[in-house]
């Protein structure tokens, strides 16, 4: 039997930047990044199931559903724990897959935050954010729960304070192979700025970075088309390794008035930026 499904937010993140600073003798990248969570993304309606079954009840089309990182973070918690109780799982999907947005991995982060609380594990977040890790370089910041500098391969978190701001977020209708990125971007192009010169950055109007972003352009033109006509309004950037690029504005009007301008041609959307996960506290 199913108990009743309880709704869970799974938001998005932007990276304001992202530099890559060196490469581990395993191949991952080490990254100097700032994590900015917003308030669009997924949604998961979780049931608990007393059989021990794992069961996503809407496959995302082109994603068997035991490559799903929601199916895959039940599993893992599921074994690690020794929980002998299941889950139903219906997740609403909003973010676009290989737009940089981190939607696979806030799914995933969800998961595992969701599931402690209704399995009744009491595990520290810190212990979720060391079993996340191993769904992805990125799912630790969304247990972490805090807006965040990062290095390593962006797993080493520290709480960072942003100010308000509202975002607008355009995806150009192409999905970018974060692997193929990676695997392309040239060991000359490594930067570092280290975290007295990210703090400056993020504080003045200097431009901000993302490494990967000439790697993408050069394989990807609608990305480099999106951000173009971006620059006639600000100084976009586009997020993680993914095709979406966005806009950092002031208000929420600005940000709409930019999309007005552009929304017959381009899909996209309008986001606060958040100070936490919507599910902080739930991940004590």
């Amino acid at each position: 039997m199913s108990q009743a499904f309880q709704s869970f937010p799974a938001p998005a993140k932007l990276n304001l930047l992202l530099h890559v600073v060196g490469k581990r003798p395993d191949g991952y990248h080490l990254l100097e990044t700032v994590f900015r969570f917003i308030d669009f993304g997924d949604e998961l309606q979780l049931a608990v199931r007393d059989d021990g079954e794992i069961a996503l009840l809407t496959p995302t089309e082109g994603v068997p559903p035991e490559q799903d990182l929601t199916v895959r973070a039940a599993r893992l918690l599921q074994q690690e724990s020794g929980c002998r109780q299941g889950v139903s799982i219906r997740l609403e999907k909003r973010t676009p897959m290989g737009g940089g947005l981190g939607g696979g991995s806030s799914d995933a982060a969800t998961m595992l935050i969701a599931l402690n609380r209704l399995w009744g594990l009491a595990w520290p977040r810190e212990r979720l954010q060391q079993l996340g890790l191993r769904l992805g370089a990125d799912v630790p910041v969304f247990i972490f729960g805090r807006n965040a500098l990062a290095t390593g391969v962006g797993e080493v978190l520290e709480p960072i304070d942003l100010r308000p701001a509202w975002y607008l977020v355009i995806h150009p209708q192409v999905h970018v192979p974060t692997a193929a990125i990676f695997k392309n971007f040239s060991q000359s192009m490594l930067t570092e700025v280290g975290r007295v010169g990210i703090m400056r950055i993020l504080e003045t109007t200097q431009q901000r970075r993302n490494d990967l972003q000439a790697v993408v352009l050069e394989k990807f033109p609608a990305v480099n088309e999106v951000l173009s006509e971006l620059k006639k309004y600000g100084s976009p950037l586009m997020t993680g390794s993914g095709s979406c690029v966005f806009l950092e504005c002031e208000s929420k009007d600005e940000a709409d008035k930019v999309y007005q301008a552009l929304s017959e041609k381009y899909k996209g959307f309008v986001a606060k930026g958040l100070d936490v996960h919507p599910l902080f506290d739930s991940a004590e």
